[in-house]
């Protein structure tokens, strides 16, 4: 009865965290110290970090005016 109590409550927060995620991301991102841990974390993705990249540095010819 206690593992199906954990599994609602799991899955009741889950869905609150999820209609609320922009809010949740704004409130982990307004503290210094966890965003530079969030983003540490998401730049050792080597997929996230080479998107990243590839969006911030296009490898498409310069134009040098």
């Amino acid at each position: 009865m206690g593992r199906i109590f954990s599994i609602i409550l799991i899955g009741l927060g889950s869905y609150f965290i999820f209609q609320n995620r922009y809010r949740a991301m704004n409130m982990l991102f307004k503290n210094a110290f966890l965003r530079r841990i969030l983003v540490s974390v998401f730049m050792g993705i080597p997929w996230v970090r080479n998107r990243l990249m590839k969006m911030v540095f296009p490898s498409g010819p310069a134009e040098l005016h």
